[in-house]
């Protein structure tokens, strides 16, 4: 009988392998935090579903994020690796032309954006929470070991532009934002 790819085994005891194949604990710090990277890939892909035909041309968009999202992924995955190999400061920029462009369609934030709108602009809202958690556990990871710079850059980068993401998916769709009352 063949052996599956799939399931190996090996992490029954609750360990799994690095890339390189150094072993660790499945609660691991460097395991956490490319978990929650692949979750934040997982949680954009389930917002390309919601946003269908609102979202036009910006599925380039989120096609470059969850790339470069895996590109992180793999470096974390790395012990060792100095540099993320497929992001740049670049990128970064990227996304910051990206909300540039949106926030020029959208009305001036004048209060806090509770998340809702519409569906898409919700789950952009919950795109950007487990981008904010990737976030801290790269932080968390990086006081442990090196880092490129670049991977917290473009997370918290990311962050701020699937808050623009979700207004713009809102105003796009003809929704209506909701405003914090306090």
């Amino acid at each position: 009988m063949a052996k599956s790819m799939i399931y190996t085994r090996t992490g029954d005891g609750g360990t799994t392998s690095l890339v390189g194949g150094t072993r660790i604990g499945k609660d691991d710090v460097r395991l956490e935090a490319y978990g929650t990277v692949d979750e934040l890939n997982a949680q954009l892909g389930l917002l390309r579903v919601f946003t269908g035909d609102v979202a036009g041309d910006d599925a380039t968009e989120l096609d470059m994020i969850q790339n470069k999202l895996f590109n992180i992924g793999a470096y974390l995955a790395t012990e060792g690796a100095e540099t993320c190999k497929g992001l740049d400061a670049n990128d970064i920029s990227l996304l910051e032309q990206w909300m540039d462009t949106m926030e020029e369609s959208l009305p001036q934030l004048r209060s806090f954006v509770l998340p809702g709108g519409t569906r898409a602009a919700a789950e952009a809202h919950i795109c950007r929470t487990v981008c904010r958690r990737a976030e801290r556990r790269v932080i968390t990871l990086g006081r442990s070991a090196q880092l490129d710079d670049n991977v917290v850059r473009f997370l918290n980068r990311l962050s701020d532009w699937l808050f623009v993401y979700s207004r713009w998916l809102t105003v796009r769709s003809g929704g209506r934002e909701i405003t914090w009352k306090p």
